[in-house]
């Protein structure tokens, strides 16, 4: 039983990273009150220049360093349309995805089907022997007990810090914030950005790690799925933690269904994750009270001091 259960948790683990930077970075954004529906085209463009760097220069470091700035690049211009010039956010950030699936087709033609060394898996002595708790613990690469780190990091900065106070009252109520002498426009804009740091890491994950190599599209809706795992999560960094594992594992189960003797068509299984978005938040705004206890009074809303 252990032979078929540890690669399946496994596999889940490893599927469920890109998802947790891609939602705890939205996570971030929208609890300043900013809503970026960017995330796929950002994970897009983080997919070709984490791969692209990495395979120029030979380091997967430059090249998740360099993804992540590409995803702060395009979250800035989203800042910049809808904090400064306040341009409707839902709009723009539709119109990031767009860009973001066009530019990284465009500037991947060249590096289609090109093989890229993966990041490698972390041996730790003694640990990764242990017979059970070594491959279900300890013989993952550093990006995804990265994902565990920024999961304790988020949850830190915005219930334990002043700063995260700061920025949850923003998303609060920007006017009353502003009142007191808080920069809105400021902590709005380093939210967007990290959010888009975020976004360009996922998607390096999914070039560099989780299919070492470039192809078109290859975010998959993955970017829609973390967008509706903070609305899961009701804004809770746990919660969108054991939700992406639940989606990773979606993921996983219609790649193992086959080998059980599962004669289920391949087109349902490969569907099955989003069928498990459609139906989770189906039934979660079923009781609008659920998703308004802790959703951000200000998302969506821009907001400007002389306005």
């Amino acid at each position: 039983m252990t032979d078929v259960l540890i690669p399946i948790l496994v596999s889940t683990v490893i599927a469920a990273t890109p998802l947790i930077y891609a939602a705890l970075g939205e996570l971030v954004t929208e609890r300043a009150g900013v809503l970026n529906l960017g995330v796929e085209g950002m994970m897009l463009v983080g997919a070709i220049t984490g791969f692209a760097v990495g395979l120029s220069s030979g380091s997967l470091v430059l090249g998740y360093l360099a993804a992540a700035a590409a995803g702060v690049a395009m979250a800035l211009v989203f800042g910049l349309l809808t904090i400064t010039l306040q341009t409707n956010q839902v709009a723009t950030g539709l119109a990031l995805t767009l860009f973001g699936v066009g530019l990284s087709a465009f500037v991947g033609r060249p590096f289609a089907g090109q093989p890229i060394a993966g990041a490698p898996a972390v041996s730790i002595p003694l640990l990764s022997d242990l017979p059970v708790l070594g491959p279900l613990l300890f013989r993952y690469n550093l990006l995804v007990y990265g994902s565990l780190l920024l999961f304790f990091a988020v949850h830190w900065f915005l219930t334990r810090t002043h700063t995260g106070l700061k920025l949850r009252a923003i998303g609060e109520a920007p006017q009353v914030s502003h009142a007191l002498g808080h920069p809105v426009a400021r902590v709005r804009y380093a939210a967007t950005a990290f959010g888009g740091a975020c976004s360009g890491i996922a998607g390096a994950y999914l070039s560099t790690a989780l299919t070492p190599m470039w192809v078109e599209g290859m975010s998959a809706g993955r970017g829609w799925i973390a967008l509706a795992l903070v609305v899961f999560a009701t804004w809770k960094p746990l919660r969108v933690l054991l939700g992406a594992y639940l989606f990773g594992g979606m993921t996983v189960i219609q790649l193992y269904a086959q080998g059980f003797g599962l004669h289920i068509p391949s087109e349902f299984m490969s569907m099955l994750p989003y069928l498990a978005t459609i139906i989770v938040l189906v039934l979660i705004c079923r009781d609008p009270k659920t998703i308004l206890l802790n959703q951000p009074a200000a998302l969506g809303r821009s907001y400007h001091p002389d306005a």
